[in-house]
């Protein structure tokens, strides 16, 4: 399966945020979208997620040479700052959840076997999520996507503000994940990118550069990248 995006553009007033971001991103691997704080890694992601319109271009699925447009079942969207409801248990959202989109999710599972697979405690799962940690916020949001099952994963700086503990158990989720999917995960940490992503996408002046994975270890390489991050916050 393939993602593809083709011209897409975006601007605010005079401001040009994506000027001409084309990709064909493939199932099984992670990407790393790499750039600078507002760069528009977020407002490409809310293109794509349909929360904001893009002023032009277009995006759509590929499977065996046959296209298709993007359905809101396709997309999941972990943000930076967990979104959940918190006057619900946890136990509450994830039946919630469940019960509102169960006829696209596939072999649904008994909830407490989906609170193992994230390491949340018998005793965390009957409490309010107000009281989680930003962490346990942050793995509720994720195990949400992970029982949708979406072919299109959207990680929007999800592992920045969390501890060194979670954050290693994020990342083996994330790998234990990709098989079947398109996962991007934007960051402006470079060392995160080089070491979950298997391919890695700098968003610099509006625009999508690969980069080769091949000069990813060269010092010279990453002063490259950090100057080019650089040249962004004075464009």
């Amino acid at each position: 399966m393939k993602f593809v995006l083709e011209h897409l553009e975006k601007h605010y007033e005079k401001k040009e945020v994506l000027k001409d971001v084309h990709f064909t991103f493939e199932s099984g691997k992670i990407y790393g979208l790499l750039g600078r704080n507002g760069a528009g890694k977020t407002t490409l992601f809310n293109c794509l997620n349909d929360d904001i319109k893009a002023d032009g271009g277009n995006f759509w699925l590929e499977d065996n040479g046959a296209k298709r447009d993007v359905i809101p079942e396709d997309i999941g969207y972990v943000l930076s700052t967990p979104t959940v409801p918190e006057f619900l248990t946890g136990r509450e959202f994830l039946k919630f959840f469940i019960d509102i989109n169960e006829k696209y999710i596939k072999d649904i599972k008994p909830l407490d076997e989906y609170f193992d697979s994230m390491g949340i405690s018998m005793e965390d799962r009957d409490r309010l999520l107000k009281d989680y940690s930003h962490g346990m916020k942050n793995k509720m949001q994720m195990l949400i996507n992970i029982i949708a099952q979406p072919n299109i994963l959207l990680l929007d700086e999800p592992l920045t503000s969390l501890d060194v503990v979670v954050a290693e158990e994020m990342k083996n989720i994330l790998r234990s994940l990709k098989g079947d999917r398109v996962t991007i995960l934007s960051t402006h940490i470079m060392d995160l990118a080089l070491d979950l992503c298997d391919e890695i996408v700098l968003l610099h002046n509006g625009e999508l550069e690969v980069i080769d994975r091949s000069e990813l270890g060269s010092q010279d390489f990453k002063e490259k990248i950090i100057a080019a991050l650089r040249e962004d916050y004075h464009a």
